[in-house]
């Protein structure tokens, strides 16, 4: 059985409704250029200088994605969704924008950071994953040592963490594994700085409908010491 502790792979839905003809379109036609490729891969492989590179894990339909390569065109952004659709949202998104700092990889995150040297990230992005409630499924989260062991050795010293969830139970547990971490740093004064949206942090649709719901937003900032 695997350890909970170390598990290296990430879940995820692969397709959910049919993609209409324009949206196929954009798969096979933008996908191509934008797609990470296979192989090592750093800042001048994937956009042709040595510029600072930022990671989306599980990007959904890409908004924030899009608005942070928006805010910074010199940074390079590698957007990770296993979830087709997402995918679509993201390619849309690129397109719309003229995005050429962009690049996604439509599959497992871990894939992608495995592949990246060690401190070449500026910052990471963990918004709203699927929580896995169930106590049973709480290995799958990627909140566990494994998964945030391996991104720590990816981020630069200074650079930062973002995670952003609406539910209790990986609020707390996330919580717990990262105040096991030693090479993170919380950036929280007081409560403000955990319930607020920073201003640089766009918002995503699903964080939207959770605001609608009624739900608390959680916002956490890591350091990388």
């Amino acid at each position: 059985m695997n350890d909970p502790a170390t598990i290296r792979r990430l879940y995820g839905r692969r397709q959910g409704h049919k993609l209409r003809a324009g949206q196929a379109e954009l798969v096979e036609s933008l996908l191509p250029r934008f797609e990470v490729p296979a192989g090592p891969i750093d800042a001048t492989a994937l956009f042709g200088d040595d510029r600072p590179l930022e990671l989306e894990i599980g990007f959904g339909a890409g908004e924030h994605l899009a608005g942070q390569a928006a805010m910074r065109p010199g940074h390079g952004f590698i957007g990770c969704e296993p979830f087709l659709n997402g995918v679509v949202g993201a390619l849309v998104h690129v397109r719309d924008g003229g995005l050429d700092n962009v690049r996604l990889h439509m599959g497992d995150a871990l894939e992608v950071i495995d592949r990246l040297p060690d401190a070449s990230l500026t910052r990471a992005y963990l918004l709203h994953p699927d929580p896995w409630p169930k106590a049973r499924h709480a290995k799958r989260r990627f909140m566990n040592a494994g998964p945030i062991g391996l991104l720590a050795a990816k981020l630069k010293p200074g650079g930062e963490f973002r995670f952003g969830t609406d539910h209790p139970v990986y609020c707390r547990w996330a919580m717990m594994v990262m105040g096991q971490r030693p090479e993170f740093e919380w950036l929280a004064q007081g409560p403000a700085d955990f319930l607020t949206r920073p201003d640089d942090w766009p918002q995503t649709r699903y964080e939207a409908k959770a605001r609608r719901l009624g739900h608390e937003v959680w916002y956490f900032r890591y350091r990388r010491k």
